[in-house]
């Protein structure tokens, strides 16, 4: 008897996975969300009027809406579910909004020419044979989208981090590539006796800045300007290293580099903190991160790693105990720390307690 096939039902779920995204990318630029907050709900001929559209558009956005757990609907009133409410409407402390507009406005239509990407091992959306980076752009409609969105991921990627690991005791942190600043005043804000330099681009800086005065944070979170490939050596003076969703971005060697000057500028005894995506050891999935893997190839030149890769690059650097921990959040699903050896001086701090496990393999699944 012949087997019967499998139902194609999930093949036309995954051909379809961008309907979703522009339902949800358009109510955002017509203001759906900002619109329904704080009101008892609109009828769909008031939101239309509003918007200043047709009823037919109108009504097949809020189903769309609706059907996705972004509306909610009451007889005729159609008003924003929770999740609508906490981060798709401006000003609420997590808002999505410039996630939305950065993978709708520069994403969408990069992801088009994935088959290029794939066929040339180049990235898509930038020239890399004029600049040497992604994230060396200072156009407008670079910085005001991706640095905003980046805040956004990088925020929840530092409260998920409070709870994988433990830095208190730590005095000193210095977010490499720190973009926003959204980590280290994460992880500050959490431990109060601890303060936090972000190492990035001038330009990028100067954001940071921005977001450390809005936070009230200038005392204890500061900027250094600096390139960490073209810089000799990374500042010196502290005794944890982060580098969160920053490896991914390029290619092994490069990464290679980076935990070298890692390891010569971290104080004796000092942790370095690897957050981002992992794949797994058999690189399957997860599919977020799996898929991550392709928006590299598309932006970077830098690939999705295993939690051994990284463990073993941090290892050929000086760093000992790897230890890894899964996290949640939409901004990393992984964690790895190790230390670096303690030189015999008294005046040499403890290491930092972890909440973390060692183990032979390091691994997230």
């Amino acid at each position: 008897m012949t087997e019967a096939a499998p139902s194609p039902a999930p093949l036309f779920e995954l051909s379809t996975g961008y309907w979703a995204f522009k339902t949800l990318a358009t109510a955002y630029e017509l203001q759906l969300f900002a619109r329904l907050s704080g009101t008892p709900g609109m009828t769909c001929a008031e939101w239309a009027e509003r918007c200043g559209i047709d009823a037919r558009p109108a009504r097949a956005l809020l189903t769309g809406c609706a059907s996705l757990g972004l509306l909610e609907k009451t007889g005729e009133r159609y008003r924003n579910s929770p999740l609508s409410e906490a981060y798709l409407v401006p000003g609420k402390p997590h808002h999505f909004g410039g996630l939305l507009t950065m993978l709708d406005h520069r994403l969408y239509a990069a992801w088009g020419r994935l088959a290029e990407a794939v066929r040339t091992n180049r990235p898509v959306t930038w020239d890399s044979d004029r600049v040497r980076s992604l994230f060396e752009s200072q156009d407008p409609a670079v910085t005001d989208t991706f640095w905003e969105s980046m805040h956004t991921l990088s925020s929840f990627t530092g409260e998920a981090l409070t709870t994988a690991i433990d830095l208190k005791g730590a005095r000193s942190l210095l977010d490499v590539g720190g973009g926003s600043g959204a980590l280290a005043l994460t992880l500050c804000g959490h431990w109060p006796d601890m303060k936090a330099t972000v190492y990035d681009l001038p330009f990028v800086t100067r954001i940071a800045e921005d977001h450390i005065e809005a936070a009230g944070m200038s005392g204890r979170v500061r900027t250094a300007d600096g390139d960490f490939f073209a810089d000799a050596s990374l500042p010196e003076g502290h005794d944890v290293h982060t580098f969160s969703n920053v490896l991914h971005d390029w290619r092994e060697a490069d990464a290679k580099v980076l935990l070298k000057k890692s390891f010569d500028a971290l104080a004796p005894g000092g942790l370095l903190v690897i957050a981002g995506y992992f794949v797994n050891e058999e690189e399957t999935g997860p599919p977020l991160a799996a898929l991550m893997g392709l928006a590299q190839l598309i932006e970077t030149e830098g690939r999705s790693y295993t939690a051994s890769e990284y463990a073993g690059w941090a290892a050929e650097a000086g760093f000992v105990d790897p230890r890894t921990a899964c996290v949640e959040s939409v901004g990393a699903n992984g964690v790895l720390t190790a230390r670096k050896p303690a030189a015999e001086h008294p005046d040499v701090p403890p290491r930092p307690a972890m909440t973390t496990h060692p183990i032979e393999r390091p691994q997230v699944t």
